[in-house]
């Protein structure tokens, strides 16, 4: 299968710090997560937390480096596994000094492997 994607990914093992903009009356939670892949324009992660397609989160992640970057993920899609959800949001608002960061990671990553 051809690839389609723009940017470079990578999987990581973080937490999200979630809080809905719609529901600013409902306390903010801190879910462990898998990122499966991870790029500077969105993610892909598993998570045993219902989140809803469309709804805009506030985030921060913490990356492999232990420091944070503070986002928005609008939810784009969910596909239901037997044991975890499994869904795809894209970053809205994220400063270009934290799309920075992230490519900076990927130009490291590459050279290490050759």
């Amino acid at each position: 299968m051809q690839e389609k994607r723009r940017d470079k990914r990578l999987e990581l093992e973080s937490q999200i710090y979630l809080k809905r903009l719609d529901q600013p009356e409902k306390p903010a939670e801190t879910v462990d997560i898998y990122l499966r892949d991870v790029s500077k324009s969105g993610v892909g992660f598993t998570c045993d937390y219902d989140l809803t397609i469309g709804a805009v989160y506030q985030c921060e992640l913490t990356l492999w480096t232990k420091e944070k970057i503070q986002s928005f993920i609008e939810v784009v899609r969910v596909m239901p596994r037997e044991d975890t959800n499994f869904y795809g949001g894209i970053f809205i608002g994220m400063s270009e000094m934290d799309m920075k960061r992230i490519e900076i990671y990927f130009t490291l990553h590459d050279n290490e492997l050759g």
